[in-house]
């Protein structure tokens, strides 16, 4: 297979969320993190999660990725049951975690070294692709406490789309960044999902950066963390995290996420 064949290779996958239920136990006794937590999301969907701590939307990504199990339902990937972790779903992090001993390059490859179909070269190839395509082909051969906050994270991001996933799962990647930059990262997200039209998972806290990413934004309430309601986002791309049209959906999420909260707290 070609470089150009990799690039365009893997579709993007269905993901089906079926009665997910995790339990945590702990001293006091087990504690519920998620209960019947059922999901569509569609080939080529760009889906973000919200809610307030405790309300298990960072679990759910974990078991999504096959790096947890479930107590009760289950994770499909066009219908295959998701049981371990998989190139066809790589996770982003609020924290970079690049290995601090390689360079960018370097980082970008370590995840295309089991890419059985790719020699040498043609990973190399795959990775600059990728590190430009998140504007570090100036910074290829850089080591990592050379990069600033937002590059490590770009790095990140090369590093998870260079396996081509068939689901990238991102949570709160931007979290620890200053405005600006999450703001460039707003921007730049959005012309990458619309060129390689991956399926995405995104966890926030952030509702505005939701309303500005997502097709589509699923709202948690917590103890046990529950799918309380779905926003779709039709607005035309790339958007504004500024606009007043992007306002008007944020404030819409928000007065759901504040009702069940003061209502939790009323309790």
């Amino acid at each position: 297979m070609s470089v150009s064949e990799e690039l365009r290779a893997v579709a993007p996958a269905k993901l089906s969320i079926e009665g997910v239920t995790k339990d945590f136990h702990t001293r006091r006794g087990p504690v519920r993190a998620l209960e019947n937590v059922s999901l569509q999301v569609n080939e080529g969907d760009f889906v973000c999660l919200v809610g307030p701590s405790g309300c298990g939307k960072s679990t759910l990504l974990s078991i999504i990725a096959g790096l947890d199990q479930p107590d009760a339902g289950r994770i499909l990937v066009d219908g295959k049951p998701v049981t371990k972790p998989g190139r066809d779903r790589m996770v982003m992090f609020q924290e970079s975690a690049l290995f601090p001993w390689l360079d960018v390059l370097g980082n970008v490859l370590f995840g295309l070294k089991l890419k059985p179909n790719l020699n040498d070269r043609e990973r190399r190839e795959v990775a600059r692709f990728y590190i430009g395509l998140v504007g570090l082909e100036k910074f290829a051969r850089n080591n990592i406490h050379e990069l600033s906050g937002g590059m490590k994270q770009r790095a990140a991001l090369a590093r998870a789309l260079a396996p081509n996933p068939r689901v990238l799962l991102m949570d709160e990647p931007f979290a620890a960044l200053d405005a600006l930059t999450r703001e460039n990262f707003y921007g730049d997200i959005q012309k990458i999902w619309t060129e390689r039209k991956k399926t995405i998972l995104f966890v926030t806290h952030n509702v505005r950066e939701a309303a500005c990413l997502g097709n589509r934004v699923v709202l948690f309430s917590p103890h046990p963390g529950r799918i309380r309601e779905e926003f779709p986002i039709d607005l035309p791309r790339p958007r504004d995290i500024n606009s007043v049209e992007l306002a008007g959906h944020s404030t819409q999420i928000t007065r759901a996420l504040k009702g069940f909260v003061n209502a939790e707290d009323s309790d």
